[in-house]
């Protein structure tokens, strides 16, 4: 893989703590199977919850691929006890809001509409939606309406500063993927 392509596949979003150790055991599984991690979630839902958001490099993931990492997973997460308490492994897909953690989903999903939250303030503003209209060196370009500004305008949202980031689906854009279309935006 090129060092462009590389840079491109890089998550920009790291996990802290119990997340970061599970994605820590997670990801050379994962890549050894083929697949990318998405994301760690942990919660208190139904006693103990581990979320391993993963996916194909083309975007893909059925239903036996989450199997499949949930059979070679588990012992790997047995045998290193990166969770204090009793706990559920659930293994999905991204779905139709997923989290945006590399630069490759960002074009990926270019024309698409998005929320982005920076990890600081850039002019007084942490949280920003617009559409995605390319990916340049190290930033996203969002078109956003922005409040005294008449026309919406294109920002530059460097990579570095990206706290979390997921697409935003709605009904009419739905509607345009389902069909093959193109939705209005």
């Amino acid at each position: 893989m090129s060092s462009v392509a590389a840079d491109e596949d890089r998550r920009f979003v790291r996990e802290t703590g119990q997340e970061r150790a599970v994605a820590d055991l997670a990801e050379p599984v994962l890549d050894e199977l083929g697949f990318r991690l998405v994301r760690i979630k942990i919660s208190g839902r139904d006693g103990g919850t581990v979320q391993i958001m993963a996916e194909r490099p083309d975007g893909q993931m059925s239903v036996d691929d989450c199997a499949t990492i949930s059979r070679r997973l588990s012992p790997v997460l047995d045998a290193y006890d990166p969770m204090p308490e009793t706990y559920h492994l659930e293994v999905s897909s991204p779905g139709i809001d997923r989290p945006l953690v590399r630069p490759s989903d960002f074009a990926t999903w270019v024309g698409h509409d998005a929320k982005v939250e920076l990890k600081e303030a850039v002019d007084g503003r942490k949280r920003f939606k617009g559409r995605i209209e390319d990916v340049v060196d190290d930033e996203v370009h969002l078109k956003v309406e922005l409040e005294g500004n008449p026309e919406p305008m294109i920002i530059g949202l460097p990579f570095s500063l990206i706290g979390e980031a997921k697409l935003t689906i709605d009904a009419d854009t739905l509607r345009a993927d389902l069909s093959g279309g193109d939705a209005a935006h």
